[in-house]
């Protein structure tokens, strides 16, 4: 058995990257040579359409030990009960909220530790989002995992994963993310033994740093902060079980030897993995707080320029100034639908009730904003600059409307409302 050692991280977000773990493995001034070196086989793996935009054109070339097509027929996999995204029914335009859910049983792995939150779309229509949550606590290097249906971002909330994926390892802690693009495969190790935390599947275009537009050229997730692995290979010809995401159920195959064994590439389409802190957050300082937007670290457009298929929004640690101004997030009803989750801390606009590993769902139009304790703290506050500080908050945000499983309805907290009780009525003279 033979696994390379990767070097390090190649800086830059969707920027071309030349690779290889063994050196002269990858070709020069071509790409699919009639004799590759070392008698390695040559692969394009495609993210977008081959017509697309050269700017929107996401592909890389792939050298490796054996080509992906070497598998048997893939049949249902039976573990994962959690993973479902079918609708209990027509849901009822509520505003819900879930504490984190209990500890998985011992013996769980990722894949067995999955449970869908909310979805919408469906992946054939190659539009839409679904939020996972993810818990495990042992960890198995025979089996990799892929996603067919969706480009994957990983948020840990709790405990590091180290992602041994097909073009390079990945190591991500509290704080940071990792992007896997659609139909890269990797497994996970757990170098605290368990993790647990968040998983948004993409259905749609690929993520892209949202515009600046009168921002400028700075701020907001630079893309010099996105860092992507450089190769790394595993050369074992042991048995390892696939496990493939398609058509939004798992299916499994099992190989003679780890398909992770790209042992040079070069393009676009590759793993990443962010700092969280590194996101130069911008806000007012004059009055009124800024729309969330302003908070966007990454964007998937939909067909409707302007209206994103997906948001990625965090809300850290960020300086207060605002003159008369009620400071949190102002009560609003949004065409957009909103499912945020809590990775440390505690966010703004709740006062209790929204735990680390929570999750909240407000779909379009439902009238959501801060609970009665924050409205009454902040509009009786002496307004002076105050950091917000100890924070990790995110929102998935869609132009589509949530559902929800059978099973994670059940689960809602019953009493979420009771955070709009009680406000007490305008007085007017």
């Amino acid at each position: 058995m033979l696994t390379s050692s990767s070097p390090g991280y190649l800086s830059g977000f969707g920027a071309h990257h030349a690779t290889e773990a063994v050196p002269g493995a990858l070709p020069k001034g071509r790409n699919s040579p009639q004799r590759p070196a070392f008698g390695l086989y040559t692969e394009q793996l495609s993210g977008t359409a081959f017509t697309m935009p050269r700017h929107e054109n996401r592909r890389s070339w792939l050298y490796r030990l054996r080509p992906s097509a070497d598998h048997r027929p893939f049949t249902p996999y039976e573990g994962a009960p959690g993973l479902e995204c079918r609708a209990s029914g027509p849901l009822a335009p509520n505003r819900l909220r879930w504490d984190p859910l209990p500890e998985p049983a011992v013996g769980t792995d990722f894949i067995d530790g999955l449970t869908t939150a909310v979805f919408n779309r469906a992946p054939a229509d190659l539009e839409g989002v679904a939020v996972h949550l993810y818990a495990a606590n042992v960890e198995r290097l025979d089996r990799v995992f892929v996603s067919a249906d969706g480009e994957l971002l990983i948020l840990p909330q709790e405990g590091r994963l180290d992602l041994l994926t097909e073009l390079g390892r990945i190591e991500i802690a509290p704080g940071q993310v990792a992007l896997i693009p659609r139909g890269v495969r990797f497994k996970i190790a757990l170098p605290d033994g368990a993790a647990r935390g968040y998983l948004a599947e993409n259905y749609g275009a690929p993520f892209r740093l949202p515009d600046l537009g009168p921002i400028g050229a700075n701020g907001l997730a630079n893309p010099r902060d996105f860092e992507t692995p450089a190769a790394w290979f595993e050369d074992r010809d042991e048995p390892t079980e696939l496990v493939q995401k398609y058509g939004g159920k798992l299916w499994t195959t099992t190989l003679d030897h780890s398909p992770l064994d790209v042992v040079a590439w070069h393009g676009n389409l590759a793993p990443s993995r962010y700092d969280l802190s590194h996101f130069n957050a911008i806000g007012t300082v004059s009055f009124d707080h800024p729309d969330p937007s302003i908070f966007t670290v990454l964007t998937s457009p939909s067909h409707m320029v302007g209206r994103a298929n997906v948001d990625f929004v965090i809300f850290p640690p960020r300086w207060m100034v605002a003159e008369d101004t009620f400071r949190p997030p102002w009560f609003h009803r949004n065409v957009m639908s909103e499912c945020m989750g809590l990775l440390t801390g505690a966010y703004d606009a709740k006062a209790e009730g929204f735990q680390p590993g929570g999750l909240s769902l407000h779909n379009m139009m439902s009238g959501h904003g801060p609970d009665v304790e924050t409205w009454r703290r902040a509009s009786e506050a002496e307004l002076k600059p105050h950091k917000i500080d100890g924070t990790m908050a995110f929102m998935i945000e869609s132009c589509w409307p949530f559902e929800v499983p059978a099973g994670m309805l059940d689960r809602s907290q019953p009493d979420y409302d009771a955070a709009w009780a009680d406000f007490p009525k305008a007085r007017l003279p």
